[in-house]
């Protein structure tokens, strides 16, 4: 079974002490290559001087919602220039992690939908997929994406909206990201709509170190439990594990032309 893991953050401190062990492991297991996602521009470096380390790991550069607070206006500019000198570099594959969160109450709306606005306009400039944090934001994210179309489309990590967003965001492009919390037992209307997903428009990821899967509870999420989560998001899907690792890689490969 060959996978890519389409969303990490491999660079954060919790793999620190064995990083090395939990990439030979994934690759052993059969996790091809891994995306490890920027999400304030105080990690951009560490996160490129980590994916330089192996060529198995592909970056994406990004100002995440839920720092909002955190970034400034300086930010956005370091991104384009972050973008401008990697240009073309076969470990840079897309603008990201962006989007909109309205779990967050004390985010200011306004403010995300400015600066995911113009990183979304960076990932159409520099022809890159965009890779997406949506949280109880749907209608808002497929109404921007309807405005401002990205060319190569992206993912919408952690899908866990309805049959209908998933469509919407199919026809605009973009794939859909599954991972570890659609195989918790209490995820009943994801089931469903798992079951009804066409398999060209899913790629797998597992959030790590966040998200961890039903069998691996309370623990730090890792890429060397993508096979795990593959067999347990096709049970759900009623298809074979192989048929969905197949596709999913596919998918991934497809999105990022690799």
């Amino acid at each position: 079974m060959t996978l890519i893991d389409t969303h990490t953050h491999l660079d954060f401190p919790e793999f620190d002490s064995d990083r090395r062990e939990v990439l030979a492991h994934s690759r052993e297991l059969g996790v091809q290559r891994m995306v490890v996602l920027g999400v304030y521009q105080q990690n951009w470096q560490r996160l490129w001087d980590l994916v330089q380390t192996d060529e198995s790991l592909f970056a994406a550069f990004g100002l995440h919602p839920v720092y909002l607070d955190d970034h400034r206006p300086a930010d956005l500019r370091a991104l384009g220039d972050w973008l401008t000198r990697l240009q073309g570099h076969r470990q840079l594959c897309a603008v990201g992690e962006i989007g909109l969160d309205y779990f967050l109450e004390h985010l200011d709306r306004a403010g995300q939908q400015q600066l995911f606005e113009a990183q979304l306009q960076l990932a159409v400039d520099f022809q890159l997929p965009a890779l997406l944090h949506v949280r109880r934001s749907h209608a808002a994210v497929i109404a921007t994406l309807k405005r401002i179309r990205v060319p190569r489309g992206g993912i919408i990590h952690a899908f866990a909206g309805s049959r209908e967003e998933a469509r919407e965001y199919i026809k605009l492009g973009f794939k859909l990201g599954l991972g570890g919390a659609a195989t918790w037992p209490q995820a009943l209307r994801m089931h469903k709509v798992l079951a009804q997903l066409p398999l060209d428009a899913v790629v797998l990821e597992t959030d790590s170190p966040d998200m961890p899967p039903a069998m691996y509870p309370g623990q730090r999420n890792s890429p060397e439990h993508l096979p795990d989560i593959c067999q347990a998001l096709a049970e759900h899907m009623g298809i074979d594990p192989l048929s969905l690792a197949e596709a999913s890689t596919r998918n991934a490969r497809e999105l990022f032309n690799w």
